[in-house]
């Protein structure tokens, strides 16, 4: 029986993650239990993602410690992770992918039925991704967008005191979780309203590129159907340059004999928003269009 340390962030979603790839692992026949590994972007909470500085601040941290060989798996949201694996480390596995759109909660008493989407035109909507950012601004033009940072159950609780009217989240993220909402009306946003971000509810399984038994393992996880889509949207992401703080949203969906993908791109989360289709049958040459018209 192996036994496998799995690296994690502390937050309840994370946990969650873990514990999903924990009990998998179980089921395998592995012994495996979870390392708490606090990373920068955890540490720092006064400052919206696009002012941190660097790349990987909610990764670094952990693959660190994968290279050291303090921990055999680190789980992550893959949509966390940067594009440029570092050397020494691959995706060991790509999970099932979970609903990846976003979702509007809004308070009650900010609720507007004479709008399409149920929210007045100048509410207060917190966020901290410029990718959410730039397309609500299409949604919402005369709205104001504050940064909102902590985890799940934190940006719920300061909608419900009252700091802001209405908050973006991941849908995947509440479902996990089983946070109620009663108390609070949940609009889902379309893909095509809100473009996710590239790999929004897939979880990564990272590992060191030379450990054959852990990669052995984790070969019998992996989606390779959700591995291919999530590699069409990543390498976009690649192609400008970008981490989790850019402006783009990317989405790659199976159609028959086609992969369709919607793309959401901004030069900043001030700036108009452009929404794009681009399909055909070679992941490649779908790739090679994308950035074409993104000017890359």
């Amino acid at each position: 029986m192996r036994h496998i340390i799995i690296g994690s962030r502390g937050s309840d979603l994370a946990l969650w993650q873990a514990n999903h790839v924990r009990q998998q692992l179980l089921d395998a026949g592995c012994f495996a239990e979870i390392k708490i590994i606090q990373t920068r972007g955890d540490a720092i909470q006064d400052l919206s993602f696009d002012k941190i500085e660097g790349k990987g601040f909610f990764t670094k941290e952990i693959e660190d410690a994968l290279l050291r060989g303090e921990i055999d798996v680190a789980v992550h949201s893959h949509k966390d992770l940067q594009t440029d694996q570092p050397e020494g480390l691959c995706i060991g596995a790509v999970s099932d992918r979970a609903n990846p759109e976003d979702v509007l909660l809004i308070r009650k008493d900010k609720l507007d039925s004479s709008s399409e989407i149920g929210l007045g035109a100048k509410a207060i909507i917190g966020t901290s991704s410029s990718r959410r950012k730039s397309q609500l601004r299409a949604l919402f033009s005369e709205a104001e967008i504050r940064d909102l940072r902590g985890n799940v159950p934190t940006r719920v609780d300061k909608l419900r005191r009252g700091d802001y009217d209405a908050i973006v989240l991941a849908r995947a993220g509440l479902e996990r979780l089983g946070i109620a909402h009663d108390d609070v009306e949940m609009v889902v946003l379309s893909t095509k309203q809100m473009v996710p971000a590239p790999a929004q509810g897939v979880l990564a399984l990272q590992c060191r590129d030379n450990d054959k038994p852990v990669l052995n393992i984790l070969s019998e996880l992996d989606n390779s159907s959700v591995r291919r889509l999530v590699e069409i949207e990543r390498a976009i992401l690649a192609g400008m340059d970008g981490g989790c703080q850019l402006p783009l949203g990317v989405l790659a969906k199976d159609a028959g004999d086609k992969i369709r993908v919607h793309i959401a791109y901004a030069s900043s989360a001030d700036e108009p928003v452009s929404r794009f289709l681009v399909q055909g049958s070679d992941e490649r040459g779908i790739i090679e269009e994308a950035l074409e018209i993104l000017g890359r």
